[in-house]
């Protein structure tokens, strides 16, 4: 498994939310190219941008800060938020993002998903962000009546191979993973897909990695890194070995 730090975007910092409310917010550097530098200084081999404001908005609204971080550090960079039209997904890959993920989009408009699929293939995830056990869209502003796993079964019969699984609930909240989900999530799963929420500790990532799930590619954590609960070596060492 591989770790992706992730440099939350809004209003030009580096931020982090608790559960995805927009109203309680952390801000961790006001540039979010310093951010994504100290992590790769401390070893990071991959990078995990979400465009907040986009996200919100649903158009990308912090492609200049992708463009500088692809551009100054030597990591692929994975990109969501606000990507809702062919057009934005070309600029963001064009901004240097190496593949990036559609949340709302893959929700509401299944011409969209399968546009995207066919001209991009591999470069394209699927964001799958529940609360309450629901998919939470618009910038987790909107809960659908979807759970989880139901949805991830609807976007493979398009063609969906890779997914970013997200309990907001847990985001930011430290309080480690719901294991029993990662383990349901992976039997549903018939691609790879990354996990993010509630990272707090090492222990928690020892434990992902000692399910031995072999669709579960990566996990994401921001709020353990910015807070020093590990570090991005050990957290790698404590993944990969």
């Amino acid at each position: 498994m591989i770790l992706l730090p992730a440099v939350d975007v809004r209003d030009g910092k580096a931020v982090r939310l608790r559960q995805g409310d927009f109203d309680q917010e952390t801000v961790y550097a006001d540039d979010p190219l310093e951010a994504a530098r100290s992590f790769v200084e401390a070893g990071a081999r991959f990078l995990h941008v979400v465009d907040l404001d986009g996200a919100r908005q649903g158009e990308p609204v912090n492609l200049h800060h992708v463009e500088k971080i692809a551009s100054m550090l030597d990591v692929p960079v994975e990109l969501g938020g606000g990507l809702r039209s062919i057009a934005s997904i070309r600029r963001a890959l064009a901004a240097g993002a190496s593949r990036v993920v559609l949340g709302t989009a893959a929700f509401t408009d299944p011409d969209l998903l399968d546009e995207a699929l066919s001209a991009f293939t591999s470069r394209i995830l699927v964001g799958v962000d529940v609360r309450g056990g629901m998919v939470s869209v618009a910038g987790w502003t909107r809960e659908t009546q979807v759970s989880g796993e139901e949805a991830i079964r609807q976007m493979q019969s398009q063609g969906a191979t890779r997914f970013v699984y997200t309990n907001v609930d847990r985001d930011g909240m430290l309080d480690g993973p719901d294991l029993d989900e990662v383990r349901r999530v992976s039997e549903t799963v018939r691609g790879r897909f990354l996990y993010s929420g509630g990272i707090g500790s090492i222990d928690d990532l020892r434990a992902l990695r000692q399910l031995r799930l072999v669709n579960l590619a990566g996990i994401i954590s921001g709020k353990a890194l910015y807070e020093g609960r590990f570090g991005v070596r050990e957290a790698r060492e404590a993944l990969e070995s």
